[in-house]
């Protein structure tokens, strides 16, 4: 079994040379999604899985939660799998209910532009019936725990004719959960031919047991990746609808004393239309992201540095390096795909012993992201209230007393 080491020590700075999701060989119709999810440059984990999973090779992942697994593993196999199959192309086994729709809701994300695509969560504690009609008209890919993905396959509903993939997802919880036997009875069952991949944190002897038995000639790739947050940071989240966001930003900033600001969205475009969105309400706001010239980016940057500017918007990779004492806060305007982007988002404050705050926006539909970034963390996000309008008409009155008194 070959290895590849990667350790993601460092918040800030990418541990393998920056490569596009363009370069790694995906399918047009994938990589025109990714682009409308704003996903820009691959993870550690993604740009070492994708390149080894699209030439067919069995894959065993060491890796945290949080490192960007789904898509290393979904997008390969949406790019080398025939699709429109009355059985299954791919099956995805995951320890939770929660973790099973999370993997199917990315893979219909990410396979939005296959026409025709259709992917099926299975758990127990929900209608069998449901999932069995499902079946019965034909899915892609299944995501399933494998209590119920064992009962399927038992009452001979679930069928691996056209069977090319099958994934192990967070293949120590389900150990941990006692789930081995179902997992190895699937396993069992699945064509010899297909390939196999298994992600796991840790590699307990059960876990390597399996690996050996059913994942032959597997290529390894080990990601160390630290997701730490911050002590001296203050995290809160908001439940708020998409288009309230921007009315809730504002709304904090007028009450909230801060020096430097950077908030986060997901797209390029969004990082210019949020920036002048919040000049026209009269913040000090500039965008920096991946089609600004270098030259631009660093003025920018030293504009924000100096105080000349408040509120900097940014993507992910756009703020890569960025080291600025002053960001009081980070807001997370858009919630990110991964808790480690998140973690690395919220450690642009909190620096230089100096203590800081992270706000993250949620809508509603992403409830289960915020619930992952905390698992991942091993914290609760606390909720934040939002200051009232009398609270807001309050503090600009102090301002422009404040103002007066200073002139």
């Amino acid at each position: 079994m070959q290895t590849t080491d990667l350790n993601d020590t460092d918040d800030s700075t990418p541990t393998t040379p920056s490569i596009s999701f363009a370069s790694t060989g995906l399918s047009t119709p994938l990589l025109q999604a990714l682009t409308e999810l704003g996903y820009e440059t691959p993870s550690a984990i993604q740009a070492q899985a994708i390149p080894l999973l699209l030439s067919g090779e069995n894959l065993l992942g060491v890796a945290q939660t949080g490192t960007g697994k789904t898509a290393a593993f979904a997008l390969p196999l949406l790019t080398r799998i025939t699709t429109n199959n009355d059985t299954p192309a791919i099956l995805v086994l995951t320890p939770t209910r929660e973790l099973a729709i999370q993997v199917a809701e990315a893979f219909q994300a990410y396979a939005k532009n296959l026409p025709g695509f259709k992917v099926l969560p299975v758990y127990g504690g929900s209608d069998i019936r449901h999932q069995l009609q499902a079946l019965k008209k034909g899915v892609d890919v299944v995501v399933g725990t494998p209590g119920r993905t064992r009962d399927l396959i038992e009452r001979k509903r679930l069928k691996f004719e056209n069977l090319q993939a099958v994934v192990l997802d967070e293949a120590d919880e389900m150990l941990r959960m006692g789930f081995i036997e179902d997992v190895e009875f699937i396993l069992a069952a699945t064509p010899e031919n297909c390939q196999r991949a298994l992600f796991s944190a840790t590699m307990p002897g059960p876990i390597k047991r399996v690996a050996d038995t059913y994942l032959h000639d597997a290529r390894e790739v080990r990601i160390a990746a630290k997701t730490r947050t911050v002590e001296r940071i203050e995290q809160n989240f908001l439940i708020v609808n998409h288009g309230q966001k921007l009315d809730a930003l504002t709304r904090f900033l007028e009450v909230e004393p801060f020096d430097g600001v950077i908030i986060f969205v997901r797209t390029r475009s969004e990082t210019v239309e949020l920036a002048e969105k919040l000049d026209a309400r009269g913040y000090t706001a500039l965008a920096i992201n991946g089609d600004m010239a270098q030259a631009l980016r660093e003025q920018t940057i030293n504009r924000f540095k100096s105080g000349r500017i408040d509120i900097l918007v940014a993507t992910d990779v756009a703020a890569r390096g960025l080291d600025v004492d002053r960001i009081s806060h980070v807001v997370n305007y858009d919630i990110p795909h991964d808790p480690e982007s998140y973690v690395h988002r919220i450690g642009r404050t909190g620096r230089a012993g100096r203590s800081g705050r992270a706000l993250l926006f949620v809508t509603p539909k992403e409830r289960r992201l915020l619930k992952s970034i905390e698992r991942s963390n091993r914290q609760a996000l606390s909720p934040l209230q939002l200051p009232t309008g009398e609270q807001v008409s309050e503090k600009r009155i102090d301002r422009f007393e404040q103002q007066l008194m200073e002139t």
